[in-house]
């Protein structure tokens, strides 16, 4: 079973890439698995941030995103850092 922010993620990276949402996984790699360019990968951020309220993907953070596990772990530690300011 997968939590909100999983599922969430999932169908994100889905629809940018019109894929089904099942057939990701954490382990699905952006570049290899998706065939996403740096231009993707951006416009991939940024549809993340819009449907994410308050969040805000730093680029040395997206660089470090190479899978769908990775986006997700990023969200969540901008989201533990987001509480912890507050």
């Amino acid at each position: 079973m997968h939590d909100k922010l999983t599922v969430k993620v999932r169908e994100i990276v889905a629809g940018h890439f019109r894929v089904d949402p099942q057939r990701l996984t954490d382990e699905s790699r952006l570049r290899d698995d998706l065939g996403a360019d740096w231009l993707d990968r951006l416009e991939l951020m940024i549809a993340v941030e819009d449907q994410l309220a308050g969040l805000e993907i730093a680029d040395v953070d997206a660089d470090q995103i190479e899978t769908i596990g990775d986006l997700t772990r990023v969200i969540e530690s901008l989201r533990k850092r987001g509480a912890a300011l507050q």
